[in-house]
């Protein structure tokens, strides 16, 4: 089937969107005031624990196909990137409670009209976490499940661990039966398996210059191929941290940055993230290569730039990959309130950097 091309018609925002997203907000920052508080230190409203800040290279491939050939990847080149490796929860809690992982991407001098100006810089972010759809698709079951996920963020450790393993339970009798696990189901039942080997998914749509695509990071050496589904064992409070610090201080790698072209938006939609868009239709196709050189990922330097300096936005980017769909439409709000609440309180300053020695090692 022929790429979906995108026009703005692609998407349908629901006459209830504006007030929703109001709504939204206003409890995500009552939830980050709270959290202030009980830290005296402010932290993202998801994805709060970092476990890596990498600094490495993104390799734009020569000879993709015109429909591949998109925005920053119209032409091979390669690009300095930072990324930050991090547990979804929008608290910090001990490594010990499964939680779904993200990898997110800064790339570093993208030419091309800029989505949000007044963040500066000329960088383009990529959020992606390690399953390819969201429990919550839309903004309405959104706004349903905020209070639970905001509950289960910020629970003490013990119950997070106990609702994590019943969850596996079910996942696991669900697919015994030959039924497919729900998006939701797959969220909660979370495993403590090796980050580094995990691929990693933007789970909403962006507009991929001409088209409509999701992204997916993948392991592309053998050193964490090695780790794909490796359980961790005897996981402590600061297990990821201390695996990834452990192989990077060893080893180099690279990743492969993959589109998933949309080909027919009845099956593949972009207004509802909680569906899977089936590879047989359209499968994950390489575009660049990421290499990160072995260094160490989180000196205290870079831990405290990554955490209390570094920004990662969707919406920081190029029109050619506008996000797209109504959950990227409300972090468009959202993330620009949490960022400016956490430099505020934190009394750093909000920063793109320009090259990679802006990083710390």
């Amino acid at each position: 089937m022929q790429p979906i091309r995108f026009t703005p018609d692609v998407e349908q925002v629901d006459p209830d969107e504006q007030r929703l997203t109001r709504e939204i907000v206003e409890q995500m920052n009552a939830t980050a005031r709270n959290a202030f508080e009980r830290h005296r230190h402010a932290h993202r409203d998801a994805h709060a624990k970092s476990h890596a800040i990498l600094k490495g290279s993104m390799t734009v491939h020569d000879g993709l196909s015109a429909e591949l050939a998109q925005g920053i990847f119209a032409s091979p080149k390669t690009y300095e990137v930072v990324a930050r490796l991090s547990s979804a929860p929008g608290d910090i809690h001990s490594d010990e409670v499964p939680a779904p992982r993200g990898f997110a991407i800064k790339v570093i001098g993208v030419p091309g009209d800029r989505l949000s100006p007044d963040i500066g810089g000329e960088n383009q972010d990529f959020l992606m976490v390690n399953f390819p759809v969201l429990a919550f698709g839309t903004i309405p079951k959104y706004k349903q499940m905020l209070g639970l996920l905001e509950k289960n963020a910020h629970a003490p450790d013990f119950f997070q661990r106990l609702v994590a393993g019943v969850a596996r339970g079910a996942k696991d009798a669900v697919e015994a039966v030959g039924k497919v696990p729900s998006a939701t189901l797959e969220g909660l039942a979370r495993d403590n398996n090796h980050p580094l080997g995990e691929t990693y998914h933007t789970q909403a749509a962006v507009r991929f210059g001409d088209h409509v695509a999701k992204l997916s990071l993948a392991p592309k050496s053998q050193s964490v191929r090695d780790l794909t589904g490796r359980d961790l064992e005897d996981v402590q409070y600061s297990t990821m941290r201390d695996v990834i610090g452990d192989f990077f201080r060893a080893n180099g790698t690279e990743y492969e940055l993959r589109a998933q072209l949309g080909t027919d938006l009845e099956t593949m939609p972009v207004e509802d993230a909680a569906v899977l868009w089936e590879e047989e239709k359209s499968p994950h196709r390489a575009i660049a290569t990421l290499r990160f050189d072995s260094q160490d990922p989180y000196s205290p330097p870079r831990q405290v730039f990554g955490d209390d300096v570094l920004s990662f936005n969707p919406w920081n980017g190029v029109e050619a990959h506008r996000p797209l769909g109504g959950i990227m439409r409300i972090r468009r709000a959202a993330y620009e309130r949490s960022s400016t609440y956490r430099h505020a309180q934190n009394d750093r300053p909000r920063t793109e950097p320009q090259a990679l020695s802006d990083i710390p090692d």
